[in-house]
């Protein structure tokens, strides 16, 4: 009998002392009369911690012991007559100096059969011979010394005789299962079930022999009562056996896959020899195998590799001459090269990330904190992947919506993709052509990805309110699945067919209106607004960005041309009326040529861009910053504000009356803003008594309501409250206040209704000299959460809900 759960290296010396001593023990244990008693146990023992062994009586194991407190104590024991230690397992094998409270209260006595001394350690062979439990501790140092109590067996309970048999009979069969499907338990100890029948020495050597923890062990040691130590052995070696079985089974598993491998790589030796042999190339072997190895490499899933292998065994059997071939190949070449496995890892330092968005991008807090938020999220959420969020950014043009998409993937350590969607009409550019036509390719979102060489990328899907729907395909249709968290992490693209996980992709779109995307497509996506830029929000990305980059674009530097603060706020007041800076960036650029042209010419002084420089190289200003005071207000004009999908604007409307009857509304208005003109006119007629207006005025007279700039198309309900005005004003001949305009939509019984574009209308109000702004009370908190503060301290607003506080507001002298 080998103990090969204690550890040791002895030498074969010792292994045949050993292996002598075990027979003539296990003699004894199978004949009642011994020629050899057992020396009496003393009543106080040295005590031996063992760090991972369990002894059990009638076991022959093997120790090592190299403590100098062990050693003390084994020369001490061997000195006399009886040669015997008290063995106890350390609680924590880790504990280098154990006393009493860190060992198992129950052992073994065990007899030293054996000693051998080395350099720097002691090897013997021991044999255990009874239970005990100390009483009493007695000394700690040199080594550990205890009385103790020698732990009987208990006798077996006359009517448990039966059930302690069929115990017996349940261990020995699960031993011998255990010792079959074990490759660590030599056959031999198969036959201990047999040569030992006694239940409580089976049971010991059994417990002994078989790989459990010390826990387990020490349990089985400690009961003394033989039914529930069989009890308790018959459930530890059931959980064992199931490990084995399941390890078992592993097993076979592996080396079948094994065995498969190995007779695909040997027949396919073989074919390469014969190609050889027939003069055959070894280039069109050569590669196949760079395919297969390129599949293996990409550790795609199990459909994604089934594909992969099918469509290459497909290859094989295919002449390299026919066309098929060519479209096989570029399938398996497509499949393998997209990142299934392959992500960057994010930087989830947040102050590094503000950082760096800080740098690139002035303003635009919502989206920043909206990023950080995102990565908070990464860096509590570790249990799994949280889902990536689906932007849209929408705004005006030259804003930085798609800019700041690129910022964010080098904030977050991210690829960064950008797939233009502006005049897309075909539905196969995003799911991709099935392969039954010639060229087929993947769509561009599975291509973008294979761009990236990333599966987490940051992938902006610019212009998404300009995709195509007409007879020729839906593509806004075909993004659904791609922008929506729950259908996206097994997206089929029409060329692979095989799912595609893209819930790992960061997606990001752009927007310069809403109302073209289709409803379930925005519904899918979290709308965050960029408005338009202040002018001290220009004017510092001007200073960061735009001047530097025009600078270095031009081969000029910082020392050789400077603007000044004053002429670069001359240049952004007057020659540029923009939400966004793309023409700014433009006319910097215009002065920085004429600077060029200077340099080219030979000069070697510096330039210093003034005012006076700026009219020169770009000519009069274009705009005068007090718009408003360029119109006359007489009665009947009135100043309303407008939203375009290129940023904010003022609106003048105006209102004349002559002899004839009806209305006459001109201006390129669409039908719901004429709506707006004929229920401000039904307002005032059903309140024309509390107006002061005569009624026989619009029975005589034809009113006459025009927009200017008639070749631009207008649109919206949001100037209702400015044509009620410039109504009242001409029929009460009473002008307007100066500097003031106003938004916000009317009923029929009055009520002013919230609109839309605050903060791009606040704006080109404050641009074009406007003092005094009225808006719909509803969007008050708009006013104060989007328009900035220096901007708001320097406007009146008024917050109204009826139109009669319109009319009080506007129209000084009226009364209502």
């Amino acid at each position: 009998m080998n103990s090969k759960n204690f550890h040791d290296d002895l030498d074969a010396l010792e292994q045949d002392m050993l292996d002598a001593v075990i027979e003539s023990v296990a003699v004894d244990a199978e004949t009642s009369d011994s020629d050899e008693k057992t020396p009496e146990i003393p009543g106080e023992l040295n005590i031996l911690p063992l760090r991972d062994s369990v002894i059990f009586p009638m076991l022959i194991a093997p120790l090592s012991v190299s403590r100098p407190s062990s050693i003390k104590l084994i020369d001490e024991s061997v000195v006399s007559s009886q040669r015997m230690v008290g063995t106890l397992a350390q609680r924590d094998p880790e504990t280098d100096d154990p006393g009493f409270d860190q060992l198992h209260p129950v052992g073994c006595v065990v007899i030293i059969r054996t000693l051998m001394k080395g350099t720097d350690n002691v090897r013997m062979i021991v044999q255990g011979t009874a239970r005990f439990r100390i009483t009493e501790p007695v000394q700690s140092s040199p080594f550990l010394r205890a009385k103790i109590e020698v732990l009987q067996d208990e006798p077996i309970d006359p009517e448990k005789v039966e059930e302690t048999e069929a115990l017996r009979r349940s261990v020995a069969a699960l031993f011998e299962q255990a010792v079959r499907l074990s490759p660590n338990l030599p056959e031999d100890l198969a036959s201990l079930t047999q040569s030992v029948s006694e239940p409580h020495t089976m049971a010991d050597l059994i417990a002994a022999h078989t790989p459990f923890s010390i826990e387990d062990k020490q349990a089985v040691l400690a009961d003394t009562n033989i039914t529930n130590r069989l009890r308790r052995l018959l459930a530890i070696l059931g959980r064992e056996v199931r490990v084995l079985e399941l390890t078992s089974k592993v097993h076979s598993e592996v080396t079948q896959e094994l065995s498969r491998n190995q007779r695909e790589y040997y027949l396919r030796e073989q074919l390469r020899a014969i190609q050889r042999e027939l003069g055959e190339g070894d280039d069109y072997s050569e590669d196949l195998d760079e395919l297969r190895q390129a599949i293996e490499d990409a550790e795609m899933p199990p459909e994604a590799e089934k594909a992969a292998f099918k469509e290459l065994d497909r290859l094989q059997r295919i002449n390299p001459s026919s066309p098929e071939y060519t479209v096989a190949r570029t399938y398996v070449e497509t499949i393998s090269s997209i990142p299934w496995s392959k992500s960057t890892q994010d930087d989830l330092d947040l102050d590094h990330v503000k950082e760096i968005l800080d740098k690139e991008h002035a303003g635009l807090d919502k989206i920043k904190e909206r990023i950080i938020e995102f990565l908070a999220v990464r860096l509590v959420k570790t249990d799994s992947p949280p889902r990536q969020p689906i932007l849209c950014f929408y705004g005006p043009p030259g804003v930085g919506k798609t800019s700041l998409g690129q910022s964010i993937a080098t904030a977050m350590g991210r690829k960064f993709v950008r797939l233009s969607l502006g005049g897309m009409r075909d539905e196969a550019e995003i799911r991709g052509h099935r392969r039954t036509y010639i060229g087929s390719l993947p769509g561009q979102i599975v291509q973008g990805l294979r761009r990236a060489e990333s599966n987490n990328p940051v992938f902006i899907l610019d212009e998404i309110d300009k995709l195509g729907n007409d007879f020729r395909g839906d593509p806004a249709s075909a993004m659904l699945e791609v922008l929506d968290p729950q259908q996206n992490n097994a997206f089929r693209d029409h060329y692979l067919d095989v799912p595609v996980d893209l819930s790992r992709v960061f997606f990001i779109t752009t927007a310069n209106r809403l109302d073209t995307i289709p409803p379930a497509l925005r519904d899918r996506m979290e709308i965050i607004e960029l408005g338009g830029y202040t002018e001290d929000e220009k004017f510092a990305i001007s200073t960061e960005h735009l001047v530097p980059r025009q600078l270095t674009e031009h081969g000029l530097t910082a020392k050789k041309l400077e603007f000044k603060s004053d002429a670069l706020r001359f240049l952004i007041r007057h020659y540029t009326r923009e939400a966004g800076v793309r023409n700014l960036e433009r006319e910097i650029g215009s002065v920085i040529r004429k600077a060029t042209v200077e340099f080219a010419k030979g000069r070697k002084a510096k330039v210093t861009v003034t005012k006076s420089w700026i009219q020169k190289a770009l000519g009069a200003p274009r705009y005068l910053n007090d718009e408003v005071a360029e119109r006359k207000l007489v009665p009947g004009v009135a100043v309303g504000l407008a939203w375009t999908p290129v940023g904010g604007d003022i609106l003048f409307i105006e209102a004349s009356m002559f002899p004839g009857k009806g209305l006459t509304v001109t201006g390129q208005l669409g039908d719901v803003m004429k709506e707006s003109v004929t229920a401000a006119l039904s307002y005032i007629r059903a309140h024309a008594k509390a107006l002061k207006i005569d009624a026989k005025v619009f029975e005589e007279n034809q009113i006459h309501v025009h927009v200017p700039a008639g070749a631009v198309p207008k649109d919206g309900p949001s100037a209702g409250i400015t044509m009620l005005t410039a109504l009242v004003s001409l029929l009460t001949n009473q002008p307007t206040k100066e500097r003031l305009a106003m938004t916000g939509e009317i009923t029929l019984t009055g009520q002013v209704l919230p609109i839309g574009g605050v903060k791009e209308k606040i704006l080109a109000a404050f641009r074009s000299g406007v003092t005094t702004v009225i808006l719909p009370e509803q969007n008050k908190k708009d006013y104060l959460e989007e328009v900035p503060e220096d901007i708001r301290a320097q406007l009146t607003a008024h917050f109204v809900s009826d139109a009669k506080q319109v009319l009080k507001i506007a129209i000084a002298p009226i009364q209502v």
